[in-house]
């Protein structure tokens, strides 16, 4: 064994002199450079060398496999860059592999959030490079603690991010690697934005990103320790997908408030890596709040200063829906994380905007699960000692008393504790039918009203809100105008419940649209519940608009318990029309109110009075062709009920030419002037009506 060390000894001896005594090696000159070190040579980039269009100017970073340098790029137009090129002695299959999948991930994003690509291509020696744009900034952190941020601040800044990070999944990438070095802060005339760089360890979710092989090795570990998620940390048949970067950017929040990561990094790294992957997976974090209140002297100072706040002021603000949206961020379980970036965001920016939040404290009952599991022998001893309690109770009759006053205030206990589950429910509920609805108001502005359809089908709204009612009546209306009749019906059904913040001119005209879509369904008992509502929410009331309400109750003949609810002094019909006055003195709304005292006079058997308000509509300068179409028809009606078929089968068919030269187009929203759809629809229902009537024996007619 000493001989086998001395002769390690000696060898180790004659290893120092081996660099000393190497002949060095002579390499070309770079035509470039016009020197000759070997810092020039064509295998090394030194600043001045020409790769392409670009002269490297200045080293700005290394990364695992790629070196970044400032270049100026010469044509067609001159202006600074970043130039990324695989290091020397890096350029193996799989690197190079993972170099292009950072260049086409790159390439495929077009956010202004996330680094631009402008170009790429290949040294003379065969190591691809891209161009991208050069972003001057500091990482987020630094930026945030340099300028003293505040937390709404930050906040802002992090909604940024999130926006990048959900265009990039949107493009299939996941990035896997977010961290604050990977998202530097620029200014754009003063104002700060974020940025998102190096792809590098990116992966493609949908499409191929290189031809080249690229995959992630048996046990090779992909991302940083400190900001990677339990599933890509544990390298499980899990796949990683884009909840991965969700609990990224919770981390990333983390630091952002508190100046901590969740887990300190050298402490995961001192642990091993069989450590890291067991605290990654097992160990539950600090919330934000509290990690703040661990912090002591000089560190908790400066915490708090670099977030403009005092020490109790930025606990209190981190304590609550901050607490829960990071932590709903943290979850080990990704099904309880949040679903996409953007979901992250809008619920940061409804705390902003002191809105109830969509990340609820986990259940009592799954926080008890997760204690179960991590102490499980201390549990199996506590189970033994209850029961041996429970024993000793028994015997004891002051005891036995004790334990019945115990169970009653469990008993309460467990009411509370099931009162606040219901409340926290409702909550929640409520908050994910507003993220529903806000979502359904941008597809619906986008023009997808089917995707807005199926979003918001089957929700139960149970407070008034304008953006309720704005969705469900262009949802409704879209569904009408393609006599698509049931959906359109449910929709207006909604709409009568939630639409209680307009004003009378709008919720009078989703009446309107509601009574045609009964009635071209078939839905007779619905039809008749709806007017019995309409009558009793309205009767009595003074508002201009009643008049509209009296037209839709008598689409349909209606019963005498119908025409009592419409009588003086009670009823509408001498709150909105004088027989021989216009009380708004609006020629338009008076023409229609004509047609609405027509079709009531008509409904109580007043056929004189009838004819003269539907002649008295048409006698106005403005004529609106449903309108006229309308009045031409109970016109119709009333003079054959007075004996005059003739005059009556006139007036019938000058209306049926207005409604079929209509509907032999499809049917539109329409605007005041040319009548909405629901206008012609009210019109095309009276005209079955009357083609019935008149169509029969003008005799029997006339003897009734």
């Amino acid at each position: 064994m000493r001989d086998r060390i001395e002769a390690l000894l000696e060898a180790g001896q004659k290893a120092e002199n081996f660099f000393k005594d190497a002949v060095p090696l002579d390499f070309p000159a770079n035509a470039n450079s016009g020197g000759s070190s070997a810092a020039e040579s064509p295998l090394l980039e030194g600043l001045g060398t020409r790769i392409g269009r670009y002269k490297l100017l200045q080293k700005i970073g290394e990364g695992g496999g790629g070196v970044i340098y400032m270049a100026e790029q010469q044509e067609p137009v001159r202006r600074r860059v970043a130039l990324k090129i695989i290091k020397l002695g890096m350029d193996t299959k799989n690197v190079i592999a993972r170099f292009e999948a950072e260049r086409q991930a790159l390439a495929m994003m077009d956010h202004l959030n996330i680094a631009r690509v402008f170009d790429a291509g290949a040294t003379e020696t065969g190591r691809p490079y891209f161009v991208m744009e050069l972003v001057r900034g500091v990482k987020i952190t630094e930026y945030c603690d340099q300028n003293n941020l505040d937390t709404r601040q930050r906040l802002e800044l992090f909604i940024q991010i999130c926006q990048a990070i959900q265009h990039a999944h949107q493009k299939g990438i996941i990035h896997r690697d977010i961290k604050p070095s990977n998202i530097l802060v620029t200014l754009h005339d003063g104002v700060p934005v974020p940025k998102v760089i190096d792809f590098g360890i990116a992966k493609a979710i949908e499409a191929r990103l290189t031809d080249k092989t690229l995959f992630t090795a048996f046990e090779q570990i992909i991302g940083t320790p400190a900001y990677m998620s339990p599933e890509q940390a544990e390298m499980s048949g899990l796949d990683v997908d884009t909840r991965s970067d969700i609990y990224s950017l919770g981390v990333l929040l983390y630091e952002l408030l508190t100046s901590k990561t969740p887990f300190d990094a050298k402490i995961l790294l001192q642990g091993g890596l069989d450590e890291m992957r067991r605290t990654l997976r097992e160990q539950e974090p600090q919330r934000p709040s509290t990690m703040v209140t661990t912090l002591i002297g000089v560190e908790l100072k400066a915490t708090a200063e670099h977030r403009h706040a005092e020490p109790p002021k930025l606990i209190s603000l981190l304590r609550g829906d901050l607490d829960w949206i990071v932590m709903k961020a943290l979850e080990k379980d990704r099904r309880r994380r949040y679903e996409t970036a953007n979901g992250l965001a809008m619920d940061i920016q409804r705390y902003l905007n002191s809105e109830p939040v969509v990340a609820r404290p986990p259940s009592r009952l799954y926080r008890f699960q997760k204690l179960v599991r991590r102490n499980k022998g201390l549990f199996a001893a506590g189970s033994a000692l209850a029961l041996a309690l429970i024993v000793g109770i028994t015997v004891s009759t002051r005891l036995y008393l004790l334990e019945k006053a115990a169970y009653l205030r469990a008993d309460q206990a467990e009411q509370q504790a099931e009162w606040e589950r219901l409340k926290e429910v409702q909550l929640r509920q409520e908050a994910e039918t507003r993220e529903k609805i806000t979502q359904a108001t941008i597809l619906i502005n986008q023009g997808n009203d089917d995707a807005a359809d199926e979003l918001v089908r089957g929700i139960s709204i149970t407070q008034p809100t304008v953006e309720g009612a704005n969705v469900f009546r262009s949802l409704g209306e879209y569904h009408a105008i393609r006599n698509q009749w049931k959906e359109a019906a449910d929709c207006f059904k909604v709409l009568m419940q939630i639409n209680q913040l307009d004003g009378w001119d709008v919720c009078t005209l989703d009446y309107l649209r509601y009574g045609p879509t009964l009635v071209e369904q078939g839905d007779l008992a619905g039809y008749e519940n709806f007017r019995r509502e309409a009558l009793a929410h309205f009767t009595g009331s003074q508002q201009p608009f009643a008049d509209r309400i009296v037209k839709i109750s008598l689409l349909l003949p209606p019963n005498q318990k119908i025409l009592k609810v419409l009588e003086p002094p009670d009823g509408m019909a001498v709150q909105f029309v004088d027989a021989n006055e216009d009380v708004s003195g609006d020629i338009f709304l008076a023409a229609w109110r004509s047609v609405s005292q027509a079709l009531l006079e008509y409904r109580n058997g007043n056929f004189q009075k009838a004819a003269d308000w539907s002649q008295q509509s048409l006698n106005y300068p403005e004529h609106i062709a449903p309108r006229t179409a309308t009045a031409r028809i109970i016109l119709a009606m009333s003079d054959q009920k007075l004996g005059k078929t003739d005059e009556a089968r006139l007036q019938l068919a000058a209306a049926r030419e207005i409604i079929e030269n209509k509907f032999r187009r499809p049917l539109d929203q329409g605007t005041p002037m040319q009548g909405f759809w629901f206008d012609w629809e009210f019109a095309r229902i009276l005209l079955n009506e009357a083609t019935a009537l008149i169509q029969e024996n003008p005799e029997n007619k006339k003897n009734q």
